[in-house]
């Protein structure tokens, strides 16, 4: 190793201070952050491709999380098979919609907050503690945000010592809300959520509650022009990541297309999907 005490780290880097990586690069590096890029003088929406559409459900034991591949810019596809949904840590996951560059680079930052925190502190986070991070960090984002560039993202877990799938949505000010059974963010949630709300039930395996997620997609696809529905020529599908207290996985592409060609065919027989029983009988 060189002697030069150029190549020495900083004394910033030995300092004492908070655990937070986001607040260590404001101190030294504040320049690395999307909340210190200059203003735009517009709006700036239709700059940027943009990512849609993300949906999440509880089942027995965990959380299910998945997302389309398309993003758009205007009118355009500007990507068919762009990745939202990112595991976080061990025992999270979170999706992005909106402006997708911003939100990947707020993702890796927020699983670097994670580890650094880990590391400093030699244990994880909390959920609760995992979703105040997140919320700091995209309140950082409101300057971009209120000119177009907005990243709303979905931020799922389970904690170690739990058998409880947790679900966590915001506003772009930063709101952090804690969503019961299911939720859905991005311009086809409407659907999404409608979808979801025919579709769940209380304690559903995780296959199922798969199965739940795929089929509020294709709904989302299929009156939502910003989301992708199953790619069967290209098999592009949706990425989808499931978490339970012994850590989270996320599904390879055969078991995701294995469910997608399953929707399909059903459509092909039922093009508005499967029906919800009434409890009541006929009315």
């Amino acid at each position: 190793m060189s002697s030069n005490s150029d190549a020495r780290l900083a004394p910033a880097f030995f300092a004492p201070g908070s655990p937070s990586f986001a607040d260590f690069l404001t101190r030294v590096a504040p320049e690395l952050l999307a909340s210190r890029i200059a203003p735009v003088t517009s709006n700036a929406e239709g700059l940027a491709p943009h990512g849609t559409t993300i949906v999440a459900a509880t089942f027995d034991g965990g959380v299910a999380i998945a997302g389309d591949r398309r993003a758009t810019m205007g009118s355009m596809i500007a990507q068919r098979d762009i990745e939202k949904v990112f595991a976080a840590d061990e025992y999270s996951a979170v999706g992005i919609a909106g402006t997708a560059g911003l939100a990947i680079e707020l993702v890796r930052l927020f699983q670097t907050e994670l580890e650094h925190y880990e590391k400093i502190e030699g244990t994880t986070l909390s959920m609760d503690g995992k979703a105040n991070r997140l919320a700091a960090l995209i309140r950082g984002n409101l300057g971009l945000a209120m000119q177009g560039l907005a990243v709303v993202p979905l931020f799922v877990g389970a904690e170690p010592a739990s058998d409880r799938g947790r679900i966590f949505s915001y506003d772009v000010t930063g709101g952090r809300y804690e969503e019961s059974d299911f939720h859905a963010v991005g311009s086809g949630s409407v659907f999404a959520r409608g979808s979801l709300k025919k579709l769940y039930r209380q304690g559903l395996g995780a296959d199922t509650a798969v199965e739940v997620l795929v089929q509020a997609l294709y709904d989302a696809a299929d009156d939502d022009s910003a989301t992708g529905g199953p790619d069967l020529t290209r098999r592009i599908f949706p990425v989808v990541h499931v978490i339970t207290a012994t850590g989270q996985r996320r599904l390879t592409d055969l078991e995701v297309g294995e469910v997608a060609d399953r929707v399909v065919v059903g459509r092909l027989q039922s093009p508005d999907g499967p029906h919800a029983p009434l409890n009541g009988g006929d009315v």
